[in-house]
Formats: structure tokens, C-alpha cells, sequence
């Protein structure tokens, strides 16, 4: 599955945070870590739902201190790109999640930046700013503005953390804020929270595309809105799993999504947590699910068409998604 070409549009950068480099990066920055290995961080990778992950994403993110630090978390992403089949990728960072610890937003964004400047061909990526919906609607505010000078680094806002409780509502104002200053919008919805999330993100933030959205299929009248208006959504099959939504890969309703004829792309969310980078989840539903590989093809031309870029590039793009040749 890495050699279709495809798009990664639902990716954490803080969640590609391997644990080998959590230490290093500790060790670099003398950060005292509640666990003694890596192997003893890996087993506390045992997650019961959404909130029981976060708990050790944040507790992890302690040592992103310097610009070094981002470069070296997103180079190492963007590295795992080539043997994956990505071709372009659509980056969220979680600001907030840093400046509450003192980290500047101009360390953050210039040191994803330089990485992004370093990739080479045929790579290519952008960033996209979340704010963290489990926080005050104030401090989405100061972390837009803040973000203001850089936002020629940065294509698009979105908003992640713990959904239940937390209405797309809430963030009404800074995503108009977001949408004044020319960004794109995005959204989790409809993962742990209920089918009203996904509709209020386009009634309410004018979302482009739903992160997950996995609940939908609760709500016919939803499901048929998003057929009718071609609304992505950026799946996650192994987060999905791992977090409790599904029993195992088997149960995923991802099948049932595509039978639907809505315009779906499979991603890997937090991949250092969840097992898998992007090939991997095209291989977990391509086993698990029976995905044929006109649904691969399907399913990676769909990802070129959710993305940000510009008309000539997802052409040339999705040709060469329409030239792949199973092996």
C-alpha cells in the first residue's frame, strides 16, 4: 500500500512523536520523564477512549522546547513520507498545547517551517493551526493571534482534543476570525461526539472537510447532505480501533461509508500512538475490511481531491493515481 500515491490529510504532528525520540528530545533538553524506557512508555500505549490518550499525548509533548526540536519532530514525519506513498500532506499543529508551556508560536511555526523548506521533491506539505476545543474559546482567540504574522506558513485552521461536551459552537467566532484572514477550515466531528458536531462544523465554522465524522451514519439526513455537497472526510481505521470505537479493524464502517458514495480518505491521526503510518491504515482496511484495489485507488484519488491543492497539482496528481498498477 506505499506505492499508490496518495495525501495525508488528518495527521498530528505531536503525534508522530516516537517514543525513542521523546527520550532523546528529554534528554537534549533535561526533561525529567515519569517513565524509565522506551519500553516502558510503549506499554502504557493501552488506550480505553479518546481522553485516556491525551492524557500521555500532552505529558509527552513536555519536551518540544526549542525550533530545533519542531524541526527535528517534523523532519522525521515528513521523512516517513516518501516510503508511505505520500505525496503532499496537510499538517495540524496544536499551538495552545506549547504556549501553555512557554514555548513561543514563532518557535513552533518557524521550526515545522524550516522542515517543510528542507523536504525535497516530491514531497510536499502545509500546515494547518488546531485549536484545542477542550480550552477556552479565549485562548483559540489569543493563539489566531498570535499566529497572525506567520500566516503565510500556515493554510488553514482547525479544531481537535477531547469532542464530547466541547460544541463546534463554541469556536463560532475565531473561525469567522480564521475565514476574514483567508484560511481554510476544518473540523473534528461525529468521532466520540454525536452527529449534531459534524453538522454544526458546516453550519456553524463553515468547514471545508470533517475529521473522522465516523458517526454520520447515524443520521440519514446528514449522511445524504454530505453526498450531495461532496464533504471529505479524513478517516483514521487504526485510531479508530485504538481508541475504542471499533472492536477490531473488521468492525470498521468504512466500507459502509464509500457504499454510502460519500467522498472518503483514509489517515493516520497520531501514527507514533496508533500503529501505523498512512500505508499501514491502507493495509489494515485492505486486509481487514476486504478493500478491493479499485476501493485503494478510489479511496487515494479521493485524498488528492480533499486537499488544499491547487487545481494543476491534484490533475497531474490524480493521474498518476489512475496509473498505478497493483503489484
Amino acid at each position: 500500500m506505499s506505492e499508490i500515491p496518495k495525501a495525508e490529510l488528518h495527521v498530528h504532528i505531536e503525534g508522530t512523536l516516537e517514543p525513542e525520540m521523546v527520550f532523546t528530545l528529554a534528554r537534549r533538553n533535561d526533561v525529567e520523564l515519569p517513565y524509565a524506557s522506551v519500553d516502558e512508555l510503549k506499554a502504557r500505549y493501552r488506550f480505553t477512549d479518546l481522553q485516556s490518550f491525551l492524557d500521555i499525548y500532552y505529558a509527552n509533548m513536555a519536551v518540544l522546547r526549542t525550533q530545533q526540536d519542531f524541526y527535528d519532530l517534523a523532519a522525521a514525519y515528513l521523512r516517513t513520507c516518501g516510503g508511505q506513498g505520500v505525496r503532499h500532506a496537510e499538517i495540524f499543529f496544536d499551538p495552545q498545547a506549547h504556549l501553555n508551556r512557554g514555548v513561543a508560536m514563532e518557535t513552533v511555526v518557524a521550526g515545522l517551517s524550516a522542515a517543510i523548506d528542507d523536504t525535497a521533491d516530491p514531497v510536499s506539505a502545509g500546515l494547518i493551526l488546531c485549536f484545542l476545543r477542550d480550552e477556552p474559546a479565549d485562548s483559540a482567540s489569543e493563539a489566531l493571534r498570535l499566529a497572525e504574522p506567520f500566516l503565510d506558513r500556515i493554510i488553514g485552521v482547525g479544531l481537535d482534543s477531547a469532542e464530547v461536551g466541547h460544541p463546534p459552537s463554541k469556536f463560532a467566532e475565531v473561525f469567522q476570525r480564521a475565514h476574514d484572514l483567508g484560511l481554510r477550515a476544518v473540523a473534528h466531528a461525529g468521532e466520540e461526539g454525536p452527529p449534531e458536531y459534524v453538522r454544526d462544523s458546516l453550519d456553524v465554522l463553515g468547514v471545508a472537510r470533517i475529521d473522522h465524522g465516523i458517526r454520520a451514519l447515524e443520521d440519514l439526513d446528514l449522511v445524504a447532505r454530505l453526498r450531495q455537497e461532496r464533504v471529505p472526510l479524513t478517516v483514521c481505521p487504526l485510531s479508530n480501533v485504538r481508541l475504542g470505537s471499533f472492536a477490531d479493524i473488521t468492525q470498521h464502517t468504512l466500507p459502509k461509508l464509500m457504499s454510502e458514495g460519500l467522498l472518503v480518505t483514509v489517515n493516520s491521526d497520531d501514527p507514533a500512538y496508533f500503529g501505523g503510518y498512512v500505508a499501514d491504515n491502507f493495509a489494515a482496511v485492505r486486509s481487514g475490511l476486504g478493500i478491493t484495489d479499485e476501493d485503494v485507488r478510489l479511496l487515494a484519488a479521493n485524498s488528492f481531491r480533499a486537499s488544499f491543492l491547487d487545481d494543476d497539482r491534484k490533475a497531474d496528481l490524480l493521474a498518476e493515481v489512475a496509473a498505478w498498477s497493483p503489484g
